[in-house]
């Protein structure tokens, strides 16, 4: 006999005197996570340990605190560690293309960058100043004097002896020419040169050869000192502006003598100074051509010379902790930005700009899982650059152009940070199955259980949750009642009497939900009236789609019988969940069974509207008739089951047992009741199994008969193995209490059978068959007869054949 269940096994109360406080204005803030010891152990793990691959995805659940949980204990971890080195690129002098990537100590690029800002401007005021001086002036004239004398001597000794064989020395557009002339100095001219006897004209060609043999030795003896004139010039700037530079650049080294690259640095920087010296020279501005032009000035550029700070942890407390919201390319690895000056887009060192990762280098970074994999490139990036253990800022859309451009190519960075991944399980699972990389990369799992055990400690953390919620938002207190209440809804998300939800997100918006009420209210507690207010409120909010499907079954469009008695004819119970809200759907599944040998007939499957688990079910329904009607000889049978009115895809094996009621009910011929629902699933041997969403399903029945009006008669069967996850809204728990309502828990199959029938089930006699007046009797009954009747059939056919036989012979 099925016992009906009491009121209160339908609902698990939070007890007032579990509480030792009035308000939660009373109770401490909560710091730390509620109910989740494994996901803690795992991060502690992953975190402590500094091990190449022990990468960290944090999955589970939205809401169960993922983000808030790693974020305090980064927070704290980090805070106890080093902080990371700062970060800067400057100009690579010998590959101008590849800037230079140098770090030092935190604090110490502003510091860098300031020096070299200083003594640039230091030297454009010092180097002038040098060049301005009377002793530099005294050396060059003397340098300039020395080679003007020089050149003079040169061409002076050449013209006398050019003079005294009747020769002249002549500026011509080819350069210096050797030329005959008269006594009075003039040149000859072609004529008078023509008009030379031959002798003479030999002789003056061989003298005028000679000479001018002497004058391009001298001409290029001049220009031989003018180079060395230049170098002595140039080797006189470079020793005199030395004197500015060299002290400056001396003690910057000696400043950074624990830095071997920013030294080398130096060094390769006062060797460009002293090679350019001409840009730190002030420069007089030319007249324009025309008086109205006025051309524009030259700019000279010192830039080469500056500090691209691309990581300053000067203001950092610890290691560097960074969550990347948007992992884009460039987000998380950096880029060059460009500049368009005179229709060409140009760029240079300084404008290299850090991402997630330089900024997080020597720490933590945390990145949602989802928004990684949706955004290009950058999943096999940071697999990437956590393999190689670098980070290189890269031009990603490069290998897609058609034509190549030249870019800059900064050295890449040295990488050593743990990352964090978050995301939900699906998404761990996809990657952990698809992707061997992801292996060997994450190898830290910290699962975030929905749940945890309905404990007092528990309970009181839960309190203490409402109590941080309302002084960090500072929302009205809560009472005990309140705070009860809230309590029994994380059960009722956990849909479990033992255990509690851990998605705190859908318990903090039931804390403000309620505090507005409450305000709504006047009142200056949340009591409990108020939490059941905020639920109520919300169902009222997102039932649109419940309210038209119940609708439509008042208004019989969606045929649900809720009185009388049918034969193959049973209400099932399905949940439709629409994200938001989810509710329970009775719907009419009906069995038809008729002579033949056809076996169960699944008409959803037949239509390709059934899932594999549903198709399942079907044979375990056709299994369990073979195992309890055919013991003892071979039954025949033709049925069919369906779900009426069904317009969309079917899943799941939780209207096993009323699939198999309707089923039983058209082969025995014994009408069912109407006004109560079954949800269960079963087994071969009969044994119902718990289901889920069974608080959704008893309450969508309960709606739609309380519309119609309540007798007493109206209930729902469910899997005895389901009774520790009601968690009833109270106007069930009062109607069932008052006797208007009834829930059937049962653990075997027959069980439900009897209360849909009032007819007793049967055992099965040591002779194969069941008792008279009970339904498995009937059942027998009728396999008898389609037995009987297929071998009357059988043997017709054979009479019909032989006779067939005779008249062909």
């Amino acid at each position: 006999m099925v016992t009906k269940l009491k009121p209160e096994e339908l609902y698990k109360c939070c007890e007032l005197d579990t509480f030792d406080f009035g308000t939660t204005d009373e109770i401490e803030r909560f710091e730390g996570t509620i109910g989740q010891e494994k996901a803690l152990r795992s991060l502690d793990f992953g975190l402590g340990l500094i091990s190449e691959g022990f990468n960290i995805y944090a999955l589970g659940e939205s809401g169960t605190g993922k983000m808030r949980t790693v974020r305090a204990m980064l927070n704290e971890r980090a805070s106890l560690e080093n902080v990371s080195y700062d970060w800067c690129y400057v100009y690579n002098f010998k590959d101008p293309d590849t800037p230079m990537a140098v770090s030092l100590a935190p604090g110490m690029g502003m510091v860098f960058h300031k020096d070299m800002d200083d003594m640039v401007k230091t030297l454009r005021t010092e180097i002038p100043k040098v060049f301005e001086s009377k002793e530099y002036e005294k050396q060059r004239s003397r340098i300039v004097e020395e080679f003007q004398q020089k050149q003079k001597e040169l061409f002076s000794s050449l013209e006398e002896e050019a003079r005294a064989k009747g020769f002249a020395i002549r500026k011509a557009v080819a350069g210096l020419l050797v030329v005959p002339v008269r006594k009075s100095g003039e040149p000859l001219t072609e004529e008078e040169f023509a008009q030379l006897d031959d002798k003479t004209r030999k002789k003056v060609g061989e003298l005028g050869k000679m000479l001018q043999e002497r004058l391009d030795d001298v001409a290029r003896a001049v220009r031989e000192a003018e180079k060395l004139v230049k170098e002595l010039l140039s080797r006189l700037e470079r020793e005199i502006a030395l004197g500015a530079v060299g002290p400056m650049i001396d003690d910057l080294k000696v400043k950074y003598k624990d830095y071997e690259k920013i030294v080398k640095y130096l060094e390769a920087a006062r060797e460009d100074i002293l090679t350019h010296l001409e840009d730190f020279k002030v420069t007089e501005e030319q007249a324009p051509p025309l008086p109205f032009m006025k051309l524009p000035k030259p700019e000279v550029s010192f830039n080469r010379y500056a500090v691209n700070i691309i990581v300053n942890n000067k203001e950092l407390k610890g290691a560097p902790v960074v969550f990347e919201s948007n992992p884009t390319y460039l987000n998380l690895f950096g880029r060059i930005e460009y500049k368009v000056q005179y229709g060409m887009a140009i760029t240079d060192f300084l404008m290299i700009k850090a991402g997630s990762l330089h900024r997080a280098n020597g720490g933590y970074v945390v990145i949602n899982a989802l928004d990684l994999l949706k955004n290009i490139f950058s999943y096999d990036a940071l697999k990437r650059a956590i393999k190689n253990k670098e980070l290189k800022i890269e031009d990603v859309w490069e290998q897609y152009r058609l034509l190549s451009t030249t870019a800059l190519k900064p050295e890449a960075i040295p990488l050593n940070l743990k990352v964090i991944l978050i995301g939900n399980p699906y998404i761990y699972y996809l990657l952990y199955n698809l992707d061997e990389e992801y292996r060997e990369l994450f190898k830290v799992k910290a699962d975030f259980d929905s749940r945890m055990e309905r404990t007092p400690g528990n309970i009181k953390k839960y309190a203490a949750f409402v109590a941080s919620c309302q002084k960090e938002e500072k929302l009205l207190p809560f009472d005990k009642g309140g705070v009860a209440k809230i309590v029994e809804y994380g059960s009722r998300l956990a849909s479990h009497q033992n255990k509690l939800s851990t998605r705190f997100s859908d318990i903090a918006n039931l804390i403000r939900e309620s505090h507005y009420w409450a305000q709504k209210d006047s009142s200056k507690i949340v009591k409990a009236e108020h939490v059941v207010r905020a639920l109520d409120e919300k169902i009222f909010r997102d039932n649109r789609i419940e309210e038209r499907i119940r609708e439509a079954m008042l208004e019989d469009t969606l045929i649900v019988n809720t009185t009388g008695e049918k034969v193959g004819q049973v209400n099932g119970l399905a949940v439709l969940d629409l994200g938001d809200y989810s509710f329970g759907k009775p719907s009419r599944i009906t069995a038809r069974a008729y002579t033949g040998k056809a076996g169960v007939v699944n008409i959803e499957r037949e239509t390709k509207m059934s899932g594999k688990i549903h198709e399942k079910a079907i044979m375990i329904i056709s299994s369990y008739l073979g195992s309890k009607y055919a013991t003892k000889k071979p039954i025949s049978l033709s049925a069919s089951i369906t779900f009426e009115q069904l317009y969309e895809m079917i899943e799941g094996d939780s209207a096993t047992c009323a699939e198999l009621y309707a089923l039983l009910s058209s082969i025995s011929g014994v009408p069912l009741k109407q006004c109560i629902a079954v949800t269960g699933s079963m087994d071969q041997n009969g044994d119902v199994q718990p289901i889920g969403g069974v608080n959704e399903k008893v309450e969508g029945f309960f709606e739609l008969c309380n519309i119609r009006g309540l007798d007493g008669s109206h209930g729902v069967i469910i899997p005895r193995r389901n009774v520790k996850h009601l968690m009833l809204r109270h106007e069930v728990v009062n109607a069932i209490r008052e006797g208007k309502f009834s829930i059937y828990p049962i653990d075997y199959v027959e069980e439900g059978m009897e209360v849909l029938t009032g007819m007793p089930a049967g055992e099965l006699k040591e002779d194969g068959t069941y008792p008279e007046g009970t339904l498995n009797y009937l059942v027998m009954k009728r396999f008898d007869e389609i037995s009987k009747a297929l071998e009357k059939k059988k043997e017709k056919e054979e009479e019909k054949e032989e006779k067939k036989n005779d008249n062909n012979d």
